[in-house]
């Protein structure tokens, strides 16, 4: 009737069709390698060694140093001896430690809808998993990973925790290993050899500088003065696209010691020449892309050109201009660029560069300006996203808006403290991020917050109280729902707004409907409650309504016009090009059908939901698709599928928390219908082996 959609959607439709998931695959999300990779063999090797042998490993080393290229590769060849795959969590984003188990509870697939602790649901999640989890670059959030880590190891024994970070957890159990520079020794050394990798990548011209032995030499000098540190290295090579080896090496020898600025003057040897290689670079690029960069660092992990023209443009930066800077910048090594499927071309910067463009950005005065540039423009993107949501590019905004996931925590975060009405405005306009994008524990903690600053009146009040009740309606905090529909309900009356009065009658609905009261929930959303309240046929308000009316009217058998109204629902969903709704309209007739003994009209209802749901990675509405599934599949007399997709269901319904919707009775009665066919027609040792079959399906 509802759902969510998770961040980590690689294999949510892997049993869309009703049979039974390939278990086969080994799940994971390991990002791809950027760039070839140079020697570390040892560390490898010990690499190895110590991740069959001890649960805590950390790489620590100077930022630039390698620790995250090496945690790649060594987490790439480990992973083949974990069943359930290897995951990937990028914390250098990250800025606020209340929401790293968010982040890492949703990188394995947990989209938890409960209201209890997601530290205690993480912990269960793990617990009978074999797998290595890699946290990348932690050292702004080591208390909170030294917690969060403590606790899922203690919980989960078939747990391998990865960690790269430039300081040591301090726990116990952790096995520290330095990531030192590449040797540079000699004319075969790994920083030789990583730098001509780097310089024939900035052009093929450079092939001439290591011709012969004796610039060969100058080669491995620079090597040398770069401490063999490989972000330095990738730097310098970067700067062969202009430079000769010679010139390179006289001007590195020429200006290195009096870039070391005064802060880099007090560091450890290592951190100082990588400070200073950056400020080299720095000094080396053009006036426009200093500015650039230093504009940039405002935003944490990735960012397209569109977002970058607009926060940065300004004063000598003509809009016009930005995109030929940046390629300058992607040409200097300073900004990586990639090119993602179905999100174009992204761009970021590596941490260590970052914070060396936002110290320029603090001396050139403009921190405030251009934070505030950055919020904005993710706030109107949040609020065009929202409009956007119910129409034919409500795929392409899921995928936008969870790319784009880091950028709108960095937004709202800055909004709250400087802003709260534009936060509360953007908390509200994100309604169907938290509700639909499987975000619930995260939204409600922004929209508390944002509702807490916000005076208790207005549309916009108004709109981020019903994207609260959204989230407690998912959480199964059904009586939380409720009051803050009433609420809501009062609120839209003295605005005088139809829409928002069927938004809030929905919730409403929903939050006695779930509890077993479809009699009250159709009073509240039915045919004749619409008809009350007015209002745009095609809006949220109304096509929520219209869910809860066919599912209240299946509730009470009255299945003829269950399936008229979700005919109807999924008619305008098709002419709105929408497809979250539209699944669940789907649902409502497979449901419906069931009711009225057509079994095969069910299932083909119920694939067709759960093709929308594979589209969107929506777990909770593929664990719903599946309960439904089996009960229609054991009807048509294949009880071992249905045990399959019973125990396949099952996984699924652990990835969001919640049991069979934590006990709806409808829900409840249907999946023990599908079990007692199933079983009937199979015997019970069959049904079990078939369950445990399915519950071992990959749910990605």
């Amino acid at each position: 009737m509802f759902g969510e959609y998770s961040v980590n959607n690689n294999q949510a439709g892997s049993t869309g069709g009703g049979a039974e998931p390939d278990s086969g695959a080994v799940p994971g999300n390991l990002p791809p390698e950027s760039a070839s990779f140079v020697g570390r063999e040892p560390e490898l090797g010990l690499l190895d060694r110590l991740l069959s042998e001890r649960r805590l490993i950390t790489l620590t080393g100077v930022g630039g140093v390698g620790k995250s290229r090496l945690a790649l590769r060594a987490a790439a060849v480990a992973g083949r001896a974990r069943p359930d795959g290897v995951w990937w969590v990028e914390l250098s984003p990250l800025r606020d430690p209340a929401l790293l188990t968010t982040t890492v509870a949703h990188v394995v697939g947990l989209a938890d809808h409960s209201a209890r602790s997601l530290d205690e649901e993480l912990c269960a999640w793990v617990a009978d998993k074999e797998l290595l989890l890699v946290l990348d670059t932690c050292e702004h959030l080591v208390a909170a990973c030294r917690h969060l880590v403590g606790e899922l190891l203690q919980s989960a024994p078939g747990l391998t925790v990865l960690i790269t970070s430039r300081e040591p957890l301090g726990s116990p159990c952790e096995e520290v290993v330095e990531v030192r520079p590449l040797p540079c020794a000699g004319p075969d050394s790994d920083a030789l050899t990583l730098f001509r990798a780097r310089a024939l990548s900035a052009t093929p011209r450079a092939a001439v500088a290591f011709e012969d032995a004796g610039r060969t030499a100058i080669a491995a000098e620079l090597c040398r003065r770069l401490d063999g540190i490989p972000l330095a290295l990738e730097l310098a090579g970067a700067r062969m696209r202009l430079w000769t080896l010679e010139q390179m090496a006289e001007r590195i020898g020429e200006r290195f010691d009096v870039l070391a600025d005064t802060r880099a003057a007090t560091l450890p040897s290592r951190h100082r020449t990588m400070r200073t290689a950056i400020g080299w670079s720095h000094e080396l690029c053009e006036p426009l892309e200093r500015l650039l960069w230093a504009r940039l660092s405002v935003f944490t992990g990735d960012f397209d050109v569109a977002a970058a023209r607009a926060v940065c443009a300004g004063g000598p930066m003509a809009a016009s201009r930005v995109e030929r800077v940046l390629a300058g910048l992607v040409a200097k090594s300073v900004v990586r660029r990639t090119e993602e499927r179905g999100a174009g071309a992204r761009y970021r910067m590596l941490d260590t560069i970052r914070e060396y463009g936002h110290d320029w950005l603090g001396e050139l005065g403009e921190v405030r300006i251009i934070a505030d540039r950055h919020a904005h423009w993710y706030a109107a993107l949040s609020q065009a996203a929202g409009q956007g949501w119910l129409g034919p590019g409500q795929v392409d905004w899921y995928r936008r808006m969870t790319t784009e996931h880091a950028q709108l925590r960095t937004a709202l975060e800055h909004l709250l403290g400087s802003d709260p009405t534009a936060a509360l405005e953007m908390a509200g306009a994100l309604w169907f991020y938290w509700f639909a994008c499987g975000h619930v524990h995260e939204g409600r903690a922004f929209l508390e917050r944002a509702l807490d600053s916000a005076p208790p009146t207005g549309a916009a009040y108004n709109q981020a109280l019903w994207a609260l009740g959204l989230t407690t309606l998912l959480q199964g905090d059904l009586e939380t729902a409720r009051r803050i529909g009433e609420q809501c309900t009062e609120g839209a009356a003295h605005l005088a707004d139809p829409e928002r009065e069927l938004r809030a009658a929905y919730l409403q609905a929903v939050s006695v409907l779930m509890p077993g009261d479809p009699v009250r929930a159709l009073e509240l959303a039915g045919p004749r409650a619409r008809a009350g309240h007015g209002g745009r046929t095609s809006a949220p308000g109304w096509l929520l309504c219209k869910l809860a009316t066919g599912y209240a009217l299946c509730d009470l058998g009255r299945f003829e016009e269950a399936t008229a109204e979700a005919r109807s629902l999924r008619e305008t969903c098709a002419e709105l090009g929408e497809r979250w709704l539209r699944a669940y309209a789907d649902y409502v007739l497979a449901l419906a059908a069931l009711g009225l003994g057509d079994h095969g009209e069910a299932a083909r209802h119920v694939r067709a939901m759960l093709s929308g749901k594979r589209l969107l990675g929506d777990r909770f509405g593929i664990a719903l698709g599946l309960d439904l599934l089996a009960a229609a599949v054991a009807g048509l007399g294949d009880g071992e599928l249905a045990a399959r997709l019973l125990g396949t269901g099952h996984a699924w319904w652990r990835t969001v928390g919640r049991p069979q919707m934590g006990g709806s009775p409808s829900l409840t009665a249907l999946r023990d219908q599908g079990e007692r066919q199933a079983r009937a027609a199979i015997g019970d040792a069959a049904y079990e082996t078939a369950f445990r079959g399915g519950a071992a399906a990959s749910t990605g």
